[in-house]
């Protein structure tokens, strides 16, 4: 059960989304327009920084309080909130693992969304198996320089800061470093935007490292301890993109009762037939069980309980699965009438698909799950 202090953050968010996003989201899909002058707007609502800490800008709300915001955000664009998902993880590990020289320079023009951020851990051979990653980071005599390539990396090109994790040692997890990396780095160029079945309102391209030039205090953290880094960073990043999966959800199922109480068959509203109320209750119990779960998972992440990792990667598969059934099914419930743009549930199916491939699979979820129930095996 939400506080009164949640149900007023997710009032105004849910208005920010119903007024700022959804009457722009399928413009922005059709036209691959990456919106960051409204950005800046949630940026004006705290959520720059949802759970960065006070000092540099942030609001300093819980990891609960943040999968409020993103399941009402995700009403109006799944997009729009997952973006602002990534750009939150990235800056919460500079927030944590940064130096206060590090949090001082980056955090405040994060937190203002006046600077974005990604996160750049996947390569071209290197996404479940994040451990295998290539790219590499040599230390000079004046700090570093990276070799490689990150791919699928969200708002590459138009992020100024992006967080990137790079091998300074030997092959395997403790070989891994986090660093700090600015856009105009000499040696650093992105590769042509992806075209992509969803996601369309959010750049996605390859970062290219080539002999990039990077300062000593680049690094992140310490040496060797990167793949640590980037794995807190990501059972947030799983619980955020659950959330969204579960707000655009919310928003199909909306649309198919509002559908099925006006279109008639056979003389009768759709709403009338018994089969399709069936239909409409199995998605409204999935949206709330998955939404149950999603706050048990953040909760527990929140406490630092030692089950929160299994807990994020099962809220992670069970509302990222359940999300895209149930947008999957408004379509089906709309007919052909669901496979036209206009309607509005066709976008949320191809933006809610991607859900179950980030931030870890959903099969290296169970993979994750497995682990944890069988002592680390």
């Amino acid at each position: 059960m939400l506080t009164s202090d949640q149900l007023a953050l997710q009032e105004a968010t849910q208005d920010f989304a119903d007024e700022q996003l959804a009457p722009h989201a399928d413009e922005w899909d059709a036209t691959s327009h990456f919106p960051v002058d409204v950005l800046r707007q949630a940026a004006e609502m705290g959520l720059g920084g949802i759970y960065i800490n006070s000092d540099v800008g942030g609001s300093e709300l819980t990891r609960q309080d943040a999968v409020v915001v993103f399941e009402a955000l995700a009403t109006g664009c799944p997009t729009i909130a997952s973006y602002i998902s990534i750009h939150n993880m990235a800056a919460s590990m500079i927030d944590r693992y940064g130096t206060e020289e590090q949090r001082q320079r980056y955090l405040p023009s994060l937190c203002t969304m006046e600077h974005l951020a990604s996160y750049c851990l996947t390569e071209p051979g290197a996404g479940s198996d994040a451990a295998a990653l290539r790219t590499s980071a040599r230390r000079t005599d004046d700090g570093w320089v990276l070799n490689g390539v990150k791919q699928f990396i969200s708002g590459a090109g138009t992020s100024q800061v992006y967080v990137v994790l790079a091998r300074t040692g030997d092959p395997g997890p403790r070989g891994i470093s986090a660093f700090i990396v600015e856009k105009d780095t000499p040696g650093l160029s992105f590769g042509p935007d992806e075209k992509k079945m969803g996601w369309n309102a959010q750049p996605t391209r390859q970062v290219i490292f080539e002999d990039a030039q990077l300062p000593a205090d680049a690094l992140l953290g310490e040496e060797g301890k990167g793949f640590r880094i980037a794995m807190s960073a990501l059972d947030g990043g799983r619980i955020n993109i659950a959330a969204a999966s579960l707000g655009g959800a919310r928003k199909a199922l909306e649309q198919t009762v509002r559908y099925a109480t006006e279109r008639e068959t056979f003389g009768t509203p759709l709403s009338g037939h018994q089969a399709l109320r069936f239909r409409m209750a199995d998605m409204k119990t999935d949206l709330e069980v998955a939404w149950t779960f999603l706050l048990r998972a953040a909760g527990a992440l929140d406490a630092r309980s030692p089950d929160a990792t299994m807990l994020c990667a099962m809220a992670k598969q069970v509302a990222t699965d359940n999300g895209f059934k149930i947008a999957n099914e408004a379509l089906q419930l709309h007919g052909g009438y669901g496979y036209l743009s206009e309607y509005g549930v066709e976008k949320i199916v191809r933006d809610l698909r991607v859900h179950q491939i980030l931030e870890g699979t959903n099969e290296i979820m169970r993979v994750v799950i497995a682990r944890s129930i069988l002592g680390g095996q």
